[in-house]
C-alpha cells in the first residue's frame, strides 16, 4: 500500500469508523483522542469537541466577511472607498457575539475544571514515585507491597508488544471502584500521564499530589513521562492494566503474600 492509500484509507477510517482509527494506544497518523477509560477523559473529548464547533462556526463566519469585503470593495467595484468612523450596532455585535460564545465554552470547562479536583472515598490509594528513570507503586491498602516498573529493551520485547512504551511490571488496577493516586517524586520533576484515563499530574520531590481515578473498562492503557527529568525521560513509560474488581483482589492477596509472606496465625 503506497503513502497515498494509506492516507485515504486513514481519513475513511477516521471520518467514518472512529473506533478503528482511536485505539488506546498512538497509531501512526492518529490525529484524534485515544479511547476514553475514565468519565474525566469523556469529558475533556466532549468539551474539545464542542469548543471545535464554535471554532469551525467563527472561522466560516470570518472567511465569509472577509470574501464578502474583497469582492465588494474590490478597487473596480468601488473605486472611491466608503469612509466608516463609527458603527454603533456592528461594535455591539462583535463585543456582544465572542462574551456569548465564552459563556458557552467557560460553563462546561469551569465545571469538568472541578470535576478533575473531586475525590470521592477511595477504596483503594496507590501511590507512584518518579525516578531517573523508572516509576515505582506502593499498595498501602494490604500490607504496603511495593515494585519497580522498569521499561523493557528493544532486544527483550516479544511479538505485541510496543518499543518504548512497554514495562517489565504493569500496575494493575480494578475498573468500577474510586482510585485515589498519590504522586510524588524521589529526585527530580517527572509527570504522570495518561491520556486514555485523562490524567496528567506532576510528581514532585517532597510534595504530594493526588488525584481521583474512575476506570469504567478493562484494558491496557499507556502513559509516559510527560515532563522532561534528564537524559533518559523518554524511557520511563507507564502501563496500567485494569481488570475487575474481584481479579483485582485476587492479584492484590497475591502481591501481599508474595511481598510480605502469610499473615501470622
Amino acid at each position: 500500500m503506497n503513502s497515498v492509500s494509506k492516507y485515504s484509507f486513514f481519513l475513511l477510517t477516521f471520518f467514518f469508523f472512529p473506533k478503528i482509527a482511536l485505539l488506546d494506544a498512538a497509531e501512526p497518523w492518529q490525529l484524534g483522542f485515544q479511547d476514553p477509560a475514565t468519565p474525566v477523559m469523556q469529558g475533556l473529548i466532549d468539551l474539545h469537541h464542542d469548543i471545535f464547533s464554535f471554532i469551525i462556526f467563527v472561522l466560516l463566519f470570518v472567511v465569509w466577511m472577509l470574501g464578502r469585503t474583497v469582492y465588494k470593495f474590490h478597487h473596480k467595484r468601488n473605486p472611491v472607498p466608503v469612509k466608516i468612523i463609527h458603527g454603533t450596532t456592528i461594535e455591539i455585535a462583535w463585543t456582544v457575539s465572542p462574551s456569548i460564545i465564552l459563556m458557552f465554552i467557560a460553563v462546561p470547562s469551569f465545571a469538568l475544571l472541578y470535576s478533575t479536583d473531586e475525590l470521592v472515598d477511595p477504596s483503594i490509594t496507590v501511590k507512584a514515585i518518579g525516578h531517573q528513570w523508572y516509576w515505582s507503586y506502593e499498595y498501602g491498602d494490604f500490607r504496603n507491597f511495593a515494585f519497580d516498573s522498569y521499561i523493557v529493551n528493544t532486544d527483550q520485547l516479544i511479538e505485541g508488544q510496543l518499543r518504548l512504551l512497554e514495562v517489565d511490571r504493569r500496575i494493575v488496577l480494578p475498573t468500577e471502584a474510586q482510585i485515589r493516586l498519590i504522586i510524588t517524586g524521589a529526585d527530580v520533576i517527572h509527570a504522570w500521564a495518561v491520556p486514555s484515563l485523562g490524567i496528567k499530574i506532576d510528581a514532585v520531590p517532597g510534595r504530594l499530589n493526588q488525584v481521583g481515578l474512575l476506570i469504567q473498562q478493562p484494558g491496557i492503557y499507556r502513559g509516559i513521562c510527560s515532563e522532561l527529568c534528564g537524559a533518559l525521560h523518554a524511557f520511563i513509560p507507564i502501563i496500567i492494566e485494569a481488570i475487575p474488581k474481584a481479579d483485582f483482589t485476587a492479584w492484590a492477596q497475591k502481591q501481599d503474600l508474595i511481598e510480605n509472606g502469610p499473615l501470622p496465625k
